[in-house]
Parts: C-alpha cells; structure tokens; sequence
C-alpha cells in the first residue's frame, strides 16, 4: 500500500513540475488518503496483535 503512495507522490512531483497543477493536486490528494487508509489499517492491525 506504501507502494500506491510512493508512486502518486512521483506522479504529482513529475506533473507538478512539467506545470500540470490539476494533475498534481489529484494525485497528492490521492496518495493523502491511501496513506491515512494505511495508518488506521496498522494501528488496528497493532492493537489486534497486543489484545491477542
């Protein structure tokens, strides 16, 4: 899932740079949610592994 993140980061640098802002903006909006998607994804993921 950090993969997506990485990957839509490069994308929005690359197209933030060639002047694309629209481009840029979706997919640094994109690679937020993925990534928070994954942080609530390991804390449950932490707090199951200390309940069991």
């Amino acid at each position: 899932m950090l993969m997506w993140v990485l990957i839509f980061l490069v994308i929005a640098l690359f197209a933030g740079g060639l002047g694309f802002t629209g481009i840029a903006g979706a997919a640094t909006g994109i690679a937020k949610v993925i990534f928070f998607i994954f942080v609530v994804l390991f804390i449950g993921s932490l707090v199951m592994h200390f309940i069991r």
